[in-house]
């Protein structure tokens, strides 16, 4: 697959794709063999742990090389997002306007347009415990990204890690995480009040009953087990959904060496090059699912 067709300037098609990277540093020797692989044509990133300049000074380079564009609101250490772009990035913004930090605004969203669809690619606050601080600012931080969007008017991607599974059936056993976040009423509440803005959960929309998961824990063989959760979301208006021709988990970044413990969600618009090839590629190992340690994400 090769850089997007621009037609009057716009393109013809577009392959997105959104990954928790878990520190760029780290992943580098993984992230640009990836993008010389799959060839999308917007990747939003989360948890690049880096610094603005520090980004700049790690990928910069190799990056322009591929065509990309770069918008990069980090910090060094924790959190951070960017956007890769070789279809135009315009009217960055960095940042939610309004929405609370924890006690200060971290860099937890980004958002620019990209061939003519406004791209956000956001890292929600993990709540570490249901009623804690925490767990009070991820809902508020929430409700700020909700704010946002609802005053958005151009066709729009939202995507990233929402650290939210949205149903039981995105995470390998309910009963395994009762009592801790990402599965609680509340949390499932805010991800449904950005759906009510009429958002389409593209995954789901083409993958209604299949086990489907972007998350597993580096411990216990969890990975190996398909002992997961899907809390890794492309969300899309109803302009944007209504492109999308396949959307799907590469699940092959997530093995080897040095991963991160997400794996990239991909969707295609408008054209599939690779087919409409399943939910998960490759798909899962085999056997039947059981409970067994694991640890939720941080962050």
């Amino acid at each position: 697959m090769g850089a997007a067709r621009l037609t009057r300037g716009y393109p013809e098609w577009v392959r997105l794709a959104t990954w928790n990277v878990n520190s760029v540093k780290q992943r580098v020797p993984r992230l640009l063999p990836w993008l010389d692989e799959r060839q999308p044509d917007v990747v939003c990133l989360q948890e690049t742990k880096l610094a603005d300049d520090a980004f700049k000074s790690l990928l910069g380079v190799e990056l322009e090389r591929r065509g990309y564009a770069v918008a990069a609101h980090g910090e060094a250490q924790w959190n951070g997002v960017a956007i890769l772009s070789r279809v135009g990035l315009d009217d960055v913004v960095a940042g939610i306007a309004g929405a609370p930090g924890f006690p200060l605004p971290e860099a937890r969203a980004a958002a620019a347009t990209c061939g003519g669809i406004r791209v956000h690619s956001v890292y929600a606050p993990n709540g570490r415990a249901p009623g804690s601080e925490h767990y009070q600012y991820k809902l508020a931080w929430l409700a700020g990204l909700r704010n946002l969007l609802a005053s958005t008017r151009q066709p729009a991607i939202v995507c990233g890690d929402f650290n939210i599974a949205p149903t039981d059936a995105d995470v390998f056993d309910p009963q395994a995480y009762v009592g801790q976040t990402h599965v609680t009423p509340p949390e499932r509440a805010a991800l449904a009040d950005l759906l009510a803005l009429g958002l389409r959960d593209v995954v789901r929309d083409h993958w209604p009953t299949q086990r489907v998961f972007t998350y597993w824990d580096y411990r216990a063989g969890m990975f190996h087990k398909d002992l997961g959760m899907r809390i890794d979301l492309v969300l899309a208006s109803p302009p944007v959904a209504e492109r999308v021709r396949a959307a799907w988990v590469d699940r092959h970044a997530r093995k080897g060496t040095l991963p991160s413990d997400h794996a990239p969600v991909i969707v295609d618009l408008d054209e599939a090059p690779d087919g409409n090839i399943g939910p998960v590629v490759p798909p899962p190992s085999a056997g039947a699912p059981r409970r067994g340690a694991f640890k939720l994400p941080q962050g």
